[in-house]
């Protein structure tokens, strides 16, 4: 997993919000380039939804954490980061929709400077197989610009 900031720079998490800096709205949770998953932090999280989250907060608090094969007994804000940005990575890739949509309320409402979570399998075209190594890097600069499909229409064969 990738670090959450470049050696000589203050940790984003860390770091204080400049004055007239605003939070990102949008975040957006991308494998491979391709947007998996939006959270848009002007709407309401519904309270069961928030429960989840301080139940989330409260075991990784107790129990503590697993990151990068070390135990973490009392893990920070940048360790729990990291560790549900690396379940979320799994979730997406085992296909469990709510359990990644829960994870990414956690980290878009934790982290609220947060504007896109890179998930990068490092396999030509497309996800990764099996054990495949994953690159996760938390992006606090780059504001999230919504993907948009494109509907092509194929045209009818000409007499």
């Amino acid at each position: 997993m990738a670090p959450l900031a470049q050696p000589g720079q203050r940790h984003p998490i860390h770091a204080k919000p400049v004055a007239g800096e605003t939070m990102a709205r949008l975040m957006a949770v991308l494998l491979d380039g391709i947007a998996q998953l939006e959270y848009d932090r002007e709407r309401a999280l519904p309270a069961q939804q928030a429960a989840y989250l301080q139940r989330l907060d409260q075991r990784m608090e107790t129990a503590g954490i697993s990151l990068d094969g070390e135990a973490i007994a009392q893990p920070d804000l940048a360790q729990k980061a990291r560790f549900v940005a690396a379940t979320l990575a799994h979730a997406i890739r085992t296909d469990q929709p709510s359990q990644a949509a829960a994870l990414t309320s956690w980290l878009a409402l934790r982290l609220p400077d947060l504007r896109q979570v890179k998930i990068s399998s490092g396999v030509a075209g497309g996800a990764a197989e099996g054990g495949a190594e994953l690159r996760i890097e938390l992006d606090f600069a780059t504001d999230y610009v919504r993907q948009y499909p494109i509907q092509f229409t194929p045209r009818q064969p000409r007499p």
